[in-house]
């Protein structure tokens, strides 16, 4: 038999909720606006949850800015979520005739559990058209991963098929990757992660589970999965591994994530004992610079 789309959606899908503990949701199954991409009545539940000393007002004037961008320019408005996201919303309420300045967080990095993790199949996004993404994981109600997926069986699709998808729905349904952090191709053979600012050559694959033991020549589907949709570690990745470099959004790469965290491990270290942080080395054409920037992040 062979290994249909289905079959494969259906495999990530077991091993997002079996093995890393997502929550599962088929999409046509929930009661919302297809026009919007949010999981809307997620995102106000967790809000609340993460951010309990806030009143309602100040979570609303937050859902408000989610919603509505000055910017035209998709690049524009997902680097400004991006901001949002990695930083938290500023929101201002009326409290006993005085203006309060508050801070509406988006997650909270610093206890995992108390963030809600869904993965969601056939996520129906209604904009200049209508289209369903094959995978979405979404945290706290926020759509932040886009994975589409082509069976490796079909002589007319593989994962630069998943990738050609992709952009097409960066035209059709926009809105839906204003809240993007990162983008997944896969079609079993080869699993790449991306931006949306990416070209097909910068998506990268991730080839170890752990940072010790890394598949060099090719790597599962899982690896790429296990790897990067850990929780802890999505999150990790979402706060201190992404940036924008003028116009170009960038995801770092498994060396440059493990590298990095084993650098910030030395440097504590080196503050305790001897103050040698050691050699940080790559291969030329490795991203040595923007490991600099993501050690310094």
């Amino acid at each position: 038999m062979s290994f249909t789309e289905e079959n494969y959606e259906n495999a990530i899908i077991e091993l997002m909720r079996d093995e890393l503990g997502y929550d599962y949701q088929y999409g046509p199954n929930v009661e919302r606006d297809y026009h919007s991409p949010l999981y809307k009545e997620m995102l106000i539940s967790s809000l609340n949850k993460i951010n309990p000393k806030l009143s309602q007002d100040a979570i609303n004037e937050c859902i408000y800015k989610i919603k509505s961008f000055n910017e035209v320019n998709l690049q524009q408005r997902n680097r400004v979520f991006m901001d949002y996201l990695q930083n938290g919303i500023e929101v201002s309420t009326l409290c006993n005739g005085k203006m309060k300045y508050d801070r509406v967080m988006l997650v909270d990095y610093n206890n995992i559990d108390r963030n809600t993790f869904t993965v969601i199949n056939q996520w129906t996004v209604v904009e200049h058209e209508e289209k369903r993404p094959d995978v979405v994981l979404f945290i706290n109600g926020l759509p932040l991963v886009v994975i589409e997926l082509k069976s490796c069986s079909r002589e007319e699709t593989d994962a630069s098929a998943a990738y050609r998808q992709i952009r097409n729905y960066m035209y059709d349904i926009p809105c839906l990757f204003t809240y993007n952090a990162i983008c997944v191709m896969s079609d079993l053979s080869v699993s790449k992660a991306g931006t949306i600012t990416s070209l097909e050559d910068r998506y990268m694959e991730w080839k170890t589970t752990d940072g010790d033991y890394e598949e060099t020549k090719y790597a599962t589907f899982d690896v790429l999965f296990k790897g990067m949709f850990r929780k802890d570690r999505l999150l990790d990745i979402i706060k201190n591994f992404i940036l924008f470099s003028e116009d170009n959004k960038i995801l770092a790469g498994y060396h440059q994530y493990y590298a990095v965290k084993k650098a910030i491990e030395r440097t504590k270290t080196a503050t305790q004992t001897d103050g040698k942080g050691g050699i940080f080395w790559h291969t030329q054409g490795s991203g040595k610079s923007l490991s600099m920037v993501f050690y310094t992040k």
